[in-house]
């Protein structure tokens, strides 16, 4: 089935109302409305084009927008379901845990756990052999065949 481009630029911005999250959320038969095509044909044409269909895109959508904000971690869960227009706290957790594969807060912590405040960046780690050889004596790495000059041990010390 091909579409022509009248069709395909409806159903991009059919697309791009669906990705705006406003408070009320429009319905798809308003959506098919504003772009001027049935509901049926939209849902069809959409999960042909998207491979979503329209419902199935809003949720992943706000999924999405959830998940960033979560991961900042300034707003709680329950706003979070809120601001992605969700109504219910224990639809949107199901639908998350579902979805994502953990409960909102748990995903929140693990994005948390991921994210480094500036002041407190770790180094990179490094091998325990690198960090011995920092301690080894200044005279450890010549190249000749004089003896040591530190009674400490160094490589030199198999040189007959």
């Amino acid at each position: 089935m091909l579409l022509s481009r009248d069709v395909f630029r409806r159903l991009c911005r059919a697309r791009d109302m669906l990705v705006d999250l406003p408070e009320d959320g429009l319905s798809i038969r308003e959506v098919a409305t504003a772009v001027e095509i049935s509901p049926f044909h939209l849902i069809r044409r959409f999960d042909a084009l998207f491979g979503l269909t329209p419902h199935q895109f809003r949720i992943r959508t706000r999924l999405e927008r959830a998940k960033h904000l979560l991961s900042r971690g300034e707003l709680s869960v329950t706003d979070v379901c809120m601001e992605v227009g969700f109504s219910s706290l224990g639809s949107f957790s199901h639908m998350f845990a579902r979805r994502v594969g953990a409960t909102p807060s748990a995903y929140r912590r693990h994005a948390r756990a991921l994210v480094q405040v500036p002041s407190t960046i770790v180094s990179p780690l490094q091998p325990g052999c690198l960090s011995l050889i920092a301690l080894l004596p200044p005279g450890a790495w010549a190249c000749d065949n004089r003896p040591p000059k530190s009674p400490f041990r160094n490589f030199r010390e198999a040189t007959p």
